[in-house]
């Protein structure tokens, strides 16, 4: 067996471009501090010279000084170090991760793929996925916002990766000023590690910059069971450490299946009701009283079978949840609603569900028969409905709009990410690529 990594996660609060040259000297000094005693050490994307570029062009001169600076702090700790920083492209700039291993050597670089809102003004998508080889092992490299995509992890860890490494930049609205949320730092992060049976390690800033992009800080370290290690707090620049074992398990994977394109006319809302028990004899005369249209049960296949032709549902077990992959041939194929009975227990059966809604603007239904439990997700991930103790039936509103909604900022859209990921992996024949 081999000995746990050491981990270091420096987060770091956030500065202006232009004010890179002036804070450049105290987050070296950070870096190094870090670096003691540590076998990877990660900071956040665009560290150097920051996030909100802008237009002017990139100094490379001084983003090359700083790469400098970092490749003797990693020869002289001996240690494999992951920044974030923009580097000129043929077409403008891309938003990289730099590999730097604990020689010195450039061990490779990874390109943001997936462009979040305004970044696309100033960076050039990545065109390549692949893991890269250090001393330590070979490390799952990606940048922020490709998180949100699940082929993008499943590729890099299919392909070779034993530990998925992100330099990041989570941005948050500020909606509840106490507590700072950002989908994935409080859920995807946890769901990327579990499914691939590889630890993640994030890197993030906090504060703002330019005052108009904050940060929410929680830069974490992340078991290969899904499970946090060290989180970082929301406001504050902290060096966060941990010990941890590399890949754990093979993942899980499932055989390629390619459901029948669906067709389905109305696109109208109606309110669902959904049981995990087996529906009472009144049950149109309940339906009524709720105003809704139609009742999915495990109980009952011939109303699970006409909703699911009437609404675009398909019924699904753990082998494709489980699979990060599984359930993208169903978004491509125009299936809205997915019914998922699992024996999974909290809290994996709700963050598994989520997950799935909001990567792939799906509503989900779940049958959780370890707690004789029945919940409804949107495609938001939010949770919308559910049973508990005496309330057996529970209905939801079912927009169909929502799940044509993929474009989830501005410039960002979900199909098109994954459809370009299936792309650049050279499987356009392969539905879950």
């Amino acid at each position: 067996m081999t000995a746990p990594l050491r981990v270091a996660a420096v987060q770091l609060r956030a500065h202006d471009r232009s004010e890179f040259a002036d804070r450049l000297r105290a987050v070296l000094e950070t870096t190094r501090a870090a670096a003691s005693g540590t076998d990877l050490l990660v900071l956040p994307e665009a560290t150097f010279p920051g996030y909100v570029l802008g237009s002017a062009p990139i100094d490379e001169s001084s983003i090359a000084s700083a790469l400098d600076a970092l490749r003797a702090i990693a020869v002289n700790a001996r240690t494999v170090i992951i920044a974030g920083a923009a580097v000129r492209s043929d077409r403008g700039a891309r938003n990289a991760a730099i590999v730097i291993d604990a020689d010195g050597s450039l061990a490779g670089r990874a390109d943001k793929l997936f462009l979040w809102h305004f970044d696309r003004r100033w960076f050039e998508p990545g065109n390549r996925l692949e893991p890269i080889a250090t001393s330590i092992g070979v490390l799952g490299v990606l940048v922020c916002a490709d998180g949100r995509l699940p082929t993008i992890s499943r590729a890099l860890v299919d392909r070779g990766a034993v530990a998925l490494v992100m330099p990041t930049a989570w941005v948050t609205s500020g909606r509840n000023p106490s507590a700072l949320e950002n989908v994935q730092a409080d859920l995807l992060a946890r769901v990327r590690a579990y499914e691939n049976r590889v630890p993640f390690i994030a890197a993030n800033k906090c504060g703002s910059e330019r005052g108009m992009v904050a940060y929410c800080g929680k830069s974490q370290i992340i078991d290969a069971r899904g499970e946090v290690v060290a989180i970082a707090g929301e406001r504050e620049p902290e060096i966060l450490r941990a010990a941890i074992a590399l890949a754990g398990e093979p993942p899980h994977r499932t055989a390629c299946r390619f459901p029948m394109a669906l067709a389905v006319g109305n696109d109208r809302a109606a309110r669902l009701a959904i049981s995990i028990d087996p529906l009472p004899p009144d049950v149109e005369q309940r339906l009524e009283l709720l105003d809704d249209a139609y009742v999915l049960s495990p109980h009952d296949e011939a109303r699970l079978s006409a909703a699911s032709h009437a609404i675009g549902a398909a019924s699904v077990d753990d082998d494709l949840v489980l699979d990060p992959a599984g359930l993208v041939p169903y978004r491509r194929a125009g299936y809205r609603l997915i019914c998922w009975a699992t024996d999974m227990k909290p809290p994996w059966s709700e963050r598994l569900a989520r997950a799935r809604a909001l990567e792939l603007r799906l509503y989900f239904v779940v049958f959780e028969r370890s707690q004789c439990r029945a919940f409804a997700v949107d495609p938001d991930g939010t949770i919308v409905a559910g049973t508990f103790d005496g309330l057996r039936i529970a209905s939801f509103a079912f927009e169909p709009s929502k799940t044509a909604q993929t474009t989830v900022a501005p410039g960002t859209d979900i199909s098109e990410g994954l459809e370009r990921v299936r792309q650049i992996l050279g499987n356009p024949g392969d539905p879950r690529s």
